[in-house]
């Protein structure tokens, strides 16, 4: 059997069985630390029962399941023998996972892989939706800006007192989270990569717009035209998508999917109707306008207060939809393209228009959520902003 290692967050922060953090409570969220967090017996779940509870998962059956995904990695079969080290790095906490990079360690590379733990009722529920979505998503489109998921399952720990459920996925490498960030340079709002190996950097405005295009055409990429399902619950400050930058290019993927369905409760697709041009138009403009808004959700810092982008946001978000609309599929309800189709529809509306629409959308959204009042407060510059970035598609 391959030997274990566990550490937090890098390899200079080696963990053993003993050691003072091995018997310290995880935080349960991201909004705690491990020094001030207060155990909870239902739930408490100390460092210790953290990795050996992965440390279970992944030695099962001979380490079958990391076997099987390093096989898979490297396009050629291999035997557990092969494995010379396996190394859990606690990573962060989230609301609903406790993820933890893996590395599995043969002769000549390292190969990373992510390993989500839940530990709450709630986020277990999330595990096992959010690995069958994935699974979905991968086998559905032909590109992938989502982890593959591999095996998935359940541990017991603390004398079986504690369920667990865990799935392993892929991890992307050199991907950091981001966040809006004050520069002390000048005091304005910039985005910030944590990067914890080279440091923290502030991304330049048109790498910005570049990464708001691309989290755009993710999340539209994954919009189906016809059924209107769409990834959703997703958020900035949960550090839902992750980038890699690379001199002044940058790139993004989505690390979660936690739900994926219909925008209308009634799925049109479950009742075998073929929707018209017209709905399909007015469907992918709440669509987009409902991304828009969350689009410009951010905590400070990850963890602060609720903060607001500035309007590179909507140039990067528009670019990124049509990028995306224009890879779909032709639809038989369409003489055009999609996305010129589309073009000429949200030409089509006037400032009130937009307005009332986006008005109601934020009536939609939980009265308290924490976003909504500066949602509000922005609402009419944000339609003001949208609508002239819009015009501009005239001539474009």
């Amino acid at each position: 059997m391959p030997k274990f290692k566990f550490f937090l967050s890098t390899r200079n922060n080696s963990v053993r069985e003993g050691d003072v953090i091995w018997s310290t409570p995880i935080p349960l969220s991201r909004h705690q630390s491990a020094i001030t967090c207060e155990p909870d017996s239902d739930i408490s779940l100390n460092h210790g029962d953290y990795f050996t509870a992965a440390r279970d998962f992944l030695e099962r059956e001979r380490c079958k399941s990391i076997t099987q995904s390093v096989s898979q990695y490297l396009h050629r079969n291999i035997t557990p023998d092969e494995i010379e080290e396996i190394r859990i790095f606690l990573d962060k906490h989230g609301e609903f996972y406790h993820p933890a990079k893996v590395e599995a360690v043969l002769k000549a590379v390292r190969i990373p892989f992510v390993l989500n733990v839940a530990v709450t009722d709630i986020g277990k529920q999330c595990a096992q939706r959010e690995y069958h979505l994935l699974k979905k998503l991968n086998t559905d489109y032909p590109d992938s800006f989502v982890p593959k998921v591999y095996s998935q399952g359940t541990v017991f720990t603390k004398m079986d007192q504690v369920e667990t459920r865990m799935f392993l996925g892929e991890w992307f490498e050199g991907f950091h989270e981001f966040h809006i960030s004050i520069d002390p340079s000048d005091g304005k709002y910039k985005m910030v990569v944590w990067d914890h190996e080279r440091g923290n950097f502030y991304l330049t405005t048109q790498q910005t717009m570049d990464l708001y295009r691309q989290a755009a055409k993710i999340l539209t990429y994954y919009y189906n035209i016809e059924t209107f399902e769409h990834i959703f619950s997703w958020h900035h400050a949960a550090g839902d998508f992750v980038l890699k930058c690379q001199k002044d290019d940058v790139e993004l993927k989505l690390v979660t999917v936690r739900q994926y369905r219909s925008m209308f409760e009634d799925n049109i697709a479950s009742e075998h109707i073929d929707p018209d041009a017209k709905l399909i138009v007015e469907a992918l403009l709440v669509f987009f306008l409902n991304m828009a808004i969350k689009m410009r959700i951010d905590r400070l810092d990850g963890v602060g207060d609720i903060v607001w982008s500035d309007d590179v946001a909507l140039k990067g978000i528009l670019k990124g939809i049509f990028e995306a609309l224009a890879l779909k599929p032709k639809i038989s309800a369409f003489a055009e393209p999609l996305n010129e189709c589309f073009r000429q529809h949200i030409l089509s509306c006037s400032p009130a228009d937009f307005f009332d629409l986006n008005q109601a959308l934020v009536c939609t959204y939980p009265l308290q959520a924490p976003e909504v009042p500066v949602i509000r407060q922005h609402l009419g510059k944000h339609v003001e902003d949208l609508y002239n970035a819009i015009r501009q598609l005239e001539h474009g």
